[in-house]
């Protein structure tokens, strides 16, 4: 069983950092030899793709643009009426990954409507998010580029995300059926909607194409107190054959480099691949 991969979410990670490129650097110094970044379009992507370079980093991970933040918009693949901004961020979301070198691309669903009832509009919104991701998987395999899916998690972080269980995206996927459309899997998430990770994780795991980690419930490092025993869910991902990569996507409890002993802990004893 070969030992997993971790990447730097450096949109979490080093806060006390100013910028991407800085955010990457330290990564690098830290021992990662992956990262992803949540949304890098403020930046140029020559200048993120020199700094993973010179930080000896893969970028393997970056999100579609969540849209107006200012009017709420939290990702547009299946709100009404934002088809065409939709496409539009993929477009800009292909251009920064190719850019990148990176090869996923989280295909954000976005909120239900503000004010509209979720039940009502269920129906609907799936019919635009399977419209948006043919679409969208279309344009990937053009340029042999991965999206996916990730659920939400409804109770805690976002009241209002249209996509906020594994079920629910993996029968959306079914639809769709395009190869090169996975899941999400975000433990923290599925564990807050659903729990259950050994079954979900086992059930799911064939269609998972990126995986990340936050400690439940306060969405801190693995090794923080919780109510996760991280140390059984890496050996279940290992015994389960997981090949790809596992973001660390979660608010550092004090200073990043400090808080990666969990992290230190592993590669001391199963090697940094």
């Amino acid at each position: 069983m070969a030992p997993l991969r971790f990447s730097a979410n450096v949109s979490w990670l080093f806060p006390e950092l100013p910028g991407l490129a800085a955010r990457l650097q330290a990564a690098g110094r830290s021992g990662f030899k992956a990262a992803e970044v949540a949304w890098p379009y403020a930046e140029p992507p020559e200048v993120l793709a020199r700094a993973a370079q010179e930080a000896g980093l893969q970028l393997v991970l970056i999100n579609t643009p969540p849209g107006d933040r200012e009017k709420g918009e939290m990702g547009l693949a299946a709100v009404p009426g934002r088809q065409a901004a939709f496409r539009e961020g993929l477009e800009q979301a292909v251009l920064y990954a190719k850019a990148l070198g990176c090869p996923r691309i989280h295909l954000m669903a976005g909120r239900v409507p503000q004010g509209a009832d979720r039940a009502a509009v269920r129906s609907e919104m799936e019919t635009v998010f399977l419209e948006n991701l043919r679409h969208a998987a279309g344009v990937l395999a053009q340029e042999n580029l991965v999206g996916l899916l990730e659920p939400i998690n409804t109770r805690v972080t976002d009241a209002q995300y249209f996509l906020d269980t594994p079920q629910q995206a993996a029968a959306i996927l079914q639809k769709v059926g395009r190869p090169n459309l996975q899941l999400q899997m975000d433990i923290f998430h599925w564990q807050i909607m659903d729990g259950n990770l050994t079954g979900n994780i086992r059930e799911f795991l064939p269609i998972v194409g990126h995986v990340q980690v936050a400690q439940v419930p306060g969405r801190g490092e693995p090794g923080s107190p919780g109510e996760l025993n991280f140390p059984y869910l890496f050996q279940l991902l290992e015994d389960e054959g997981y090949k790809d990569f596992v973001g660390c996507e979660y608010q550092p409890q004090g200073d990043t480099v400090e808080g990666l002993s969990w992290l230190r802990s592993y590669w001391d004893r199963r090697g940094n691949p």
